[in-house]
């Protein structure tokens, strides 16, 4: 069992940070963990006044949560938000953003990107397009995108699990980075296409390692290999097959791949309408107890029935 105990959620009195605060609570009460709303102010500010401010602001999304704790700091917002996440030891932090638009000042751009980069845990950002949270807070199909790397099959643990959880569909993907022209077709006695094709059959294999025999019995599980930019196959898969969430590894990549190529996690962040957990490289990956699957948990013979 993977164990969420403790989530963190910068709010910046936005609708965007709103809508995160809510799923955050929501996925709180279902795990019976403990809340933590942090408000990174600008200076000079009052320390009380902020506080007032952000009482205000989680009373109206969060009413009468017991347990939810206050925390409000001054300085870079990555930084302290990075800071904060240690200190309290989370196991999830949760940012609300803009979707399609873009990131808001709280986590735009590189903000954003150092977040997801370095956090000490899953990072799931939430944006403002993206449905309310359902209760129970059940993720019904799951796309992982998968590139093989450590925190890729960090991401690829966590999506087993919730999809389990859920009793739904995970999807598990790799995309080849392939260059195709369709104006100078490859002759078929160059082997290219056999070539192409083995590729494909030896990544469904990869990711078929990547699941446990008993995950089958949980939910539905799909494998997918691919030919295209990675975080283009991913958001055209989310979007065609309307994933309710995506789960990706967040390795960092060098300066110079990050120039050229981007990051995957950013990218797809930016553009999708659904929520994202992100695993960055910097994740000691999740933590795990010994106990029992929860009365909640939906079991093969149940769901069949």
């Amino acid at each position: 069992m993977v164990r969420i105990g403790r989530i963190v959620c910068p709010v910046d009195f936005s609708e965007s940070s709103r809508r995160a605060l809510e799923r955050a609570a929501v996925l709180a009460g279902w795990y019976e963990a403990e809340l933590v709303a942090l408000h990174v102010a600008p200076l000079p500010f009052d320390v009380d006044s902020m506080t007032r401010d952000l009482q205000s602001f989680t009373a109206k999304v969060v009413a009468k949560r017991r347990g939810l704790q206050l925390i409000v700091r001054s300085g870079a917002a990555a930084l302290v938000i990075l800071d904060v996440a240690r200190e309290m030891e989370a196991d999830l932090l949760i940012l609300g953003t803009h979707g399609r638009s873009g990131v808001r000042k709280l986590v735009l751009g590189s903000v954003a990107e150092k977040v997801v980069d370095e956090a000490p845990c899953p990072v799931l950002t939430v944006p403002s397009a993206a449905e309310r949270s359902p209760d129970p807070p059940l993720f019904r199909h799951v796309l992982c995108g998968v590139d093989f790397s450590e925190a890729s099959r960090r991401a690829v643990e966590l999506a087993i699990f919730l999809a389990e959880e859920a009793g739904g569909r995970l999807t598990l993907m790799h995309s080849i980075e392939w260059s195709t022209d369709d104006r100078h077709p490859v002759p078929a006695t160059f082997g290219v296409n056999l070539y192409r094709q083995s590729l494909l059959t030896d990544t469904r294999a990869r990711l078929a390692e990547l699941v446990p025999a008993e995950t089958r019995e949980w939910c539905q599980v799909d494998l997918r290999a691919a030919c295209g930019d990675p975080a283009a196959e991913i958001l055209r898969a989310a979007e065609a097959e309307g994933a309710d969430l995506i789960v990706v590894g967040a390795d960092r990549p060098g300066p110079i791949d990050r120039m050229i190529f981007g990051s995957v996690a950013p990218l797809v962040i930016r553009q999708v309408a659904c929520p994202v957990l992100t695993v960055g490289s910097r994740c000691p990956g999740a933590r795990h107890e010994a106990v029992p699957r929860p009365a909640h948990f939906a079991g093969p013979a149940e769901r069949r029935n």
